[in-house]
């Protein structure tokens, strides 16, 4: 949480961000409290309005960080109370509509994301199908010819399977290699970024942009998978197409 002092005519901002300070560590539940300096809280305007500027002109907030106790649900209700009468002026934010904004963000994005790897599988799928037929439509009279001399629907099947599963795992390779490097591009641009302002913020936003270990084996797994779907999607179109033949 973070209790927010902002200056005003007649208001004296270290006065009032030591009451709050008390008043904060006296309340059950709070673990550490820590008041930013006029120039840390400046600081965390950089990002945005970049650095060597003057802000003693512009009404910055001061800002108090507080900690809650593991396993403790400090009263905020309560809290906001005794701020307002012991230190007029600090305004008490718990983040809670921040972080319920953040976790709903989180989600569709999630979803999102998991609607768009079934899309991708289902067109997968397609493309693969229309691509074996229009195959079988090339080398009709061929299959025909070895149908009617005897050979096994999963003889045909087979050599169809084969061609697509390359053809997957080429496509596969392809995209997931582009992934790894992207990936690996982020986590070295993350990693060179920390520490300064922009980074720190960015890292808050959107992580570290490192999948790690378990997120290049994935990336392979679906590698793997694409090229599957291709073989499996391949094989059961040749296998419907002769049952037609006969």
């Amino acid at each position: 949480m973070t209790v927010q002092v902002s200056p005003a005519s007649g208001r004296d901002v270290d006065a009032t961000v030591e009451k709050a300070v008390s008043a904060a560590r006296a309340f059950p539940g709070i673990a550490e409290v820590t008041a930013f300096s006029k120039e840390e809280s400046n600081k965390l305007l950089e990002p945005w309005l970049g650095s060597g500027l003057s802000l003693d002109e512009l009404p910055v907030p001061r800002l108090i960080v507080l900690k809650i106790a593991p396993g403790a649900t400090p009263d905020f209700a309560q809290l906001r109370r005794v701020l307002s009468d012991q230190a007029p002026g600090a305004v008490l934010d718990d983040h809670r509509g921040w972080m319920d904004r953040m976790r709903t963000m989180a989600g569709t994005a999630v979803g999102a994301s998991i609607g768009i790897l079934i899309l991708m599988f289902i067109a997968t799928m397609l493309s693969v199908t229309f691509a074996t037929r229009g195959a079988m439509a090339t080398n009709k009279s061929v299959i025909e010819v070895l149908h009617f001399v005897g050979a096994k629907n999963g003889f045909i099947a087979r050599h169809f399977q084969h061609h697509f599963l390359m053809l997957g795992l080429q496509g596969g390779v392809i995209g997931g290699g582009a992934a790894i490097i992207l990936f690996a591009l982020a986590g070295v641009i993350s990693r060179w970024s920390a520490g300064t302002a922009a980074g720190d913020q960015a890292s808050v936003f959107f992580g570290s942009f490192s999948i790690g270990l378990m997120g290049y084996v994935f990336v392979l797994v679906q590698i793997a998978l694409i090229a599957a779907v291709t073989a499996l999607t391949s094989r059961q179109t040749v296998n419907n197409t002769l049952e037609m033949i006969d």
